[in-house]
């Protein structure tokens, strides 16, 4: 078991949740602000931004992106935390539009991106990420230093991961979201957690999430054989399994907290984390 300082990355918003599927869902740049600023205020060093346009969809101008990113390095605590934009192909499976965030610069930059390392399925949905755009992503991250945020739900993206570290496409220090409980990817038992673990690049720093039931347990075994944990309404909108009782963000992360405390993990501080994972403050 891990006894080691752990990191806590939350995905507070996604491309999917609606105010119908969750009254805590933040889907405004008020309300992502404000869910920000209270977990900053518990400790959570890393956040995993998505924005909406006025219909709600996932927004890919980057410009709510940039002032979302000036809005929370505007809080207590926000200039030190971590801040990654998503380039999901969720929505969008074209390069060029995808891309666009990455463009963002000075006070709006990022310090990390997503970066989904195959095409999958969800239960409703695909998210498609042909080879070509994954290596283009990459490429562009590396050009503009910002740090990949790889997404890792299966034994073939954690080889990809390998594949992209022998192409020099990306670098150490690596950071990957080991996401499991997808209907078509990893489940968040121990031997298929153990091996994604395994199959990651040598050193590679990894959090696990959990989809829908799967987030707690997933939790659980980050805190004891990971890096790190991803939580949020992104991945889970219930605080139980009966689904009786919706969530917010703030209460996923502070039952994060009891439980590492439970563990004896100490949570990273937000310098360490950074210098942990090579990313340059304030975005620079």
């Amino acid at each position: 078991m891990h006894q080691s300082p752990f990191a806590i990355n939350l995905a507070c918003t996604g491309a999917i949740p609606t105010r119908a599927t969750s009254p805590h869902v933040p889907l405004s740049h008020d309300e992502i602000v404000a869910d920000v600023a209270e977990c900053l205020a518990h400790g959570v060093q890393m956040f995993h931004l998505h924005t909406r346009d006025a219909e709600g969809r996932q927004a890919s101008d980057p410009e709510p992106y940039g002032r979302l990113i000036e809005a929370v390095r505007a809080l207590p605590g926000g200039r030190e935390a971590i801040l990654c934009v998503t380039t999901s192909g969720r929505r969008e499976a074209d390069f060029a539009l995808r891309s666009r965030v990455l463009d963002l610069d000075g006070a709006m930059k990022p310090d990390m991106a997503s970066l989904t390392l195959s095409s999958l399925n969800f239960a409703q949905s695909a998210s498609v990420n042909a080879p070509d755009t994954i290596r283009s992503l990459a490429r562009k991250m590396k050009e503009v230093g910002i740090r990949p945020e790889l997404e890792v739900f299966d034994l073939g993206m954690a080889n990809f991961a390998r594949v992209l570290v022998k192409e020099q496409l990306v670098e150490a220090p690596l950071y990957a979201n080991v996401l499991v409980g997808n209907v078509a990817g990893a489940q968040a038992d121990p031997l298929s957690v153990g091996c994604l673990l395994a199959g990651l690049p040598a050193g590679c720093f990894a959090a696990l999430a959990g989809l829908g039931r799967q987030q707690l347990t997933a939790n659980t075994l980050g805190l004891l054989y990971a890096d790190g944990v991803r939580v949020g309404l992104e991945d889970n909108l219930w605080l139980d399994h009966g689904r009786d009782r919706p969530a917010t963000n703030a209460q996923l992360v502070k039952r994060i907290l009891r439980l590492a405390d439970e563990f004896e993990r100490p949570l990273y501080g937000r310098a360490a984390l950074r210098r942990r994972l090579g990313v340059c403050a304030d975005g620079a």
